[in-house]
This record gives C-alpha cells, sequence and structure tokens, in this order.
C-alpha cells in the first residue's frame, strides 16, 4: 500500500523501537489525530489466528504515544504511558488493524488520549483510553 506515511513510520520506530519489531506503519500524524496500522501475522496471534490482545495494546500504546509527543507543552522532554483502559470487542484475523488516537485533554502535566481500533472492515476491534505524563 502506497498510503504509509514514512517519516511518520521513522518516527514510531526510532522513538519506540518495539513498534518496530511488530511491524507498525504510521499513515499520518498530527497533533490533532495520529493513524497507525499493523499488518496480521500469525507470529503475533493467539490460538484461532487471533492477533493478541497484547500486540492490539502495543498498536494503540505506540499510536497514542506519537500523538501525546505531538501535543507536548513547551520545553517538555516527552511522554510516559501512566493508566491504560481496553475495551475489546472483536477479533482480528486478517489484513490490517488501523489504529486512530486523538487527545481528549491536553494539559502541562498529562495528556490523555482516546485511539480506536479497526478491523479492514471498518468494524470496531478495542477502545482504549490512555494517560501519559508529560516529562
Amino acid at each position: 500500500m502506497t498510503d504509509v506515511d514514512e517519516p511518520a513510520t521513522k518516527l514510531f520506530h526510532d522513538t519506540m523501537p518495539f513498534a518496530a519489531s511488530l511491524g507498525v506503519e504510521a499513515l499520518n500524524s498530527n497533533k490533532d489525530e495520529t493513524r497507525a496500522r499493523l499488518r496480521w501475522a500469525e507470529h503475533l496471534c493467539t490460538l484461532g489466528g487471533v492477533l493478541h490482545g497484547g500486540v492490539l495494546m502495543a498498536l494503540a500504546d505506540s499510536t497514542a504515544a506519537v500523538c501525546a509527543f505531538l501535543n507536548l507543552p513547551d520545553g517538555a522532554a516527552g511522554t510516559t504511558t501512566v493508566e491504560s483502559k481496553t475495551n475489546f470487542l472483536r477479533s482480528a484475523k486478517s489484513g490490517y488493524v488501523t489504529a486512530m488516537a486523538k487527545p481528549l485533554h491536553v494539559g502541562r502535566r498529562f495528556i490523555v488520549v482516546e485511539t480506536e481500533l479497526r478491523t479492514d472492515d471498518g468494524r470496531l476491534a478495542a477502545k482504549v483510553t490512555q494517560t501519559q505524563a508529560v516529562v
């Protein structure tokens, strides 16, 4: 697919090597919305060919982290996840899972991000609300 944002993907991979090892690809990144995707792969699955919940959470965490980073206040060095809540709604058994993260609150000490994970058919697979501490 040609919709991969190479500079944004480099940001994901340089700042989070684990995202690189999972194969996360950025689709866009700005302070209002960050989108990334992950291709289904057998080695990332549990029984029955279902993407592991931890893999989905890692995609959401990585996407939310970049969104929070792009919303940092002046003088801040970075962010770190201090809380994350995930609701799994359906499994992913093929194709891509796409994450879309949007800030809910941008403060001086904390940034709260909501991330939706969707399967190729556009169905909601998970919803994640996450708090990132500003460091």
